[in-house]
């Protein structure tokens, strides 16, 4: 069940970056222009390192999206 809510999780948050450019991935060091943050992903409730999409605004206005590894929030349940 923990699996099928994680898939879901990120089909909806790719979902939401279908009008950003397409996503790049991002690497530890990288300098990134972040204005402001249009979505920031829903964290999935697993207990595993996943990807998230993160879509943002940089200084010219121009949409991003960024794909990024965290440690999913099911680990203390």
């Amino acid at each position: 069940m923990k699996a099928l809510m994680a898939i879901a999780a990120l089909t909806l948050g790719i979902a939401a970056t279908a009008h950003a450019d397409p996503a790049q991935r991002y690497t530890y060091g990288q300098k990134l222009d972040i204005a402001k943050v249009i979505n920031a992903g829903d964290i999935p409730d697993v207990c595993a390192v996943v990807p998230v999409t993160m879509v943002y605004e940089d200084s010219q206005g121009q949409r991003h999206s960024l794909i990024y590894r965290l440690m999913g929030k099911g680990c203390y349940d």
